[in-house]
């Protein structure tokens, strides 16, 4: 499928047109769709996977986990939980070093072979006798709040106050918190232009917690209906995308005949895809100028079949006719 840019910043196929009027409910994710995370988020995953390494694993000339190496990652559709995507990364680092191969183009192999369901794949691709010692060491994922990996990549993301706040313990780190990094795109005027057509079926299925979204946005979160809005951080595992069911429970709470829901990753495409198989109709509106390679990402879109994709959620309205 080829996406025509009707305007700039706004790719879709004509089959939207048919479908556009009769879209009552719209369902956001929030990182990278209205939040940009690309110096919060990503950040954070490149100085987890420096740490582990220097500190546990022995590794002090690892290779930068930049965004292409975070992208390649999330186009496989398993690597939406941030931290999930750092221990893969440490996995191949440590493997690579062992096997004395390149890291870099070992870590695109990898890739190569990992699939939506994650660090299972990456798991089983990797020589096991090689991860093996820092696999026992980080015991990864193990519970939230317990796990080593995820406390590292807590305490440098939330910094050592809002850690305190958020956890209850002290952070090892005394560096601002690259939370603070978060680069805010919803606004205001565009939550009132959808509340215009929608009302109170806006919602919000997302991998944060409710009280990291809550920070970066405080009163615009009040706008969502919250009844009808995941936090998957705050949830079981068993609910990360792609799994549908978060997607089904507040598509089903809103009532909602035809639901937009907007994402940026592989897994929120594969996520609405499969509720749309079961029986609910969603509409995927791919979002990609928060990508360091957007026509990278809309490529990937149109190759799974997506028939709306812009820039920015701030086109939204337009494509709605809603501005």
């Amino acid at each position: 499928m080829t996406l025509l840019e009707k305007s700039p910043g706004i790719y879709l196929d004509d089959s939207f047109n048919d479908i556009v009027n009769s879209i009552d409910g719209i369902i956001f994710d929030c990182d990278g769709v209205l939040i940009d995370i690309t110096r919060s988020y990503d950040s954070t995953i490149t100085q987890t996977v420096q740490y582990i390494l220097k500190n546990y694993a022995g590794i002090s000339d690892g290779i930068i986990i930049n965004h292409k190496i975070i992208d390649g990652f999330k186009s496989t559709g398993g690597f939406n939980d941030e931290v999930d995507l750092a221990y893969a990364a440490i996995l191949c680092i440590v493997s690579a070093k062992k096997s004395l191969k390149d890291q870099n183009d070992f870590i695109f192999d990898v890739i190569n072979h990992a699939d939506s369901s994650g660090i299972v794949s990456v798991e089983n691709y990797l020589n096991d006798t090689n991860i093996s010692e820092i696999k026992n060491k980080l015991s990864y994922p193990g519970t939230h709040h317990e796990n080593l990996l995820y406390n590292i990549f807590d305490e440098l993301f939330y910094g050592p106050k809002l850690y305190h706040t958020l956890f209850g313990k002290e952070s090892r780190f005394s560096n601002p918190g690259l939370i603070e990094n978060d680069d805010v795109i919803v606004t205001d005027e565009l939550i009132s232009k959808l509340e215009k057509r929608f009302n109170h079926s806006i919602g919000m299925v997302t991998g944060r917690g409710f009280e990291s979204v809550k920070y970066s946005i405080p009163s615009l979160i009040l706008r969502f209906n919250l009844k009808n809005s995941l936090f998957l951080e705050d949830e079981s595992r068993s609910l990360a995308k792609p799994n549908p069911e978060s997607l089904i429970r507040c598509i089903s709470g809103m009532n909602c005949s035809i639901t937009l829901y907007v994402g940026d990753s592989m897994e929120d495409f594969i996520m609405a895809k499969k509720v749309s198989e079961s029986g609910r109709k969603v509409v995927f509106c791919g979002i990609i100028g928060t990508s360091k390679n957007p026509e990278e990402k809309l490529k990937l879109f149109e190759k799974n079949g997506a028939i709306l994709v812009l820039d920015s959620i701030n086109l939204i309205p337009k494509i709605l006719n809603s501005d």
